[in-house]
């Protein structure tokens, strides 16, 4: 990685988590890019070299890229669902420890403010594609099989978010998603703590 994509990612992150605390202190609404800027220690013109609007602040986040990957490194054996499940437990037990909460707060907000709950779409169609692309071999396009797996496996792990942003006091994210991905295999619900 090269300087300017290091100082690029820091930058996004420190913007993010700025964000996130001043939409949790004073509210979405009430907050500005000019507040946000400020709080992550830069200009107004970094901000939008990193996130085009204040709703992208919210909705942006690396992690479909790491799903490909992940959906790509997987056994070209397994059934395509089962990949997509590995992975995404995989790429979950990456971030979930350390950005819990960050990752809850970025939810409430997706589903508590109408300009941002209109764009959970272009999430889901952002998690499809990436799910898409892992599914496929290099060089070649997904063909419609592929693409209703990756249509249903991005429509249940939205579901899982949505659920567990509903019950987060009582359940955690990662058993959520083993739940919906076991259904989406005709599986039985698995037993606690036994995740793949």
């Amino acid at each position: 990685m090269d300087g300017r994509t290091h100082t690029r990612r820091r930058n996004r992150a420190a913007i993010q988590e700025a964000a996130l605390r001043l939409f949790a202190e004073q509210g979405y609404e009430a907050t500005t890019v000019a507040q946000i800027a400020r709080e992550a220690g830069v200009s107004h013109m970094t901000f939008f070299r990193c996130f085009p609007t204040k709703e992208d602040v919210v909705l942006d986040d690396d992690y479909d890229p790491m799903l490909e990957e992940l959906v790509r490194a997987r056994p070209a054996a397994e059934p395509p669902v089962e990949r997509v499940h590995r992975a995404t437990m995989a790429g979950l037990g990456q971030v979930y420890e350390h950005n819990r909460e960050a990752l809850l707060g970025r939810v409430g907000l997706l589903l508590s403010i109408p300009g941002l709950r209109a764009r959970i779409g272009e999430n889901l169609a952002s998690a499809r594609t990436a799910f898409e692309r892992g599914l496929t071999p290099e060089g070649r396009e997904p063909d419609m099989e592929t693409r209703a797996v990756a249509a249903a496996c991005a429509s249940a792990l939205a579901e899982a978010v949505i659920a567990w942003s509903e019950a987060h006091e009582r359940v955690e994210l990662p058993d959520v998603i083993d739940r919906v991905f076991h259904a989406l295999r005709g599986l039985p619900a698995p037993e606690q703590g036994t995740r793949p």
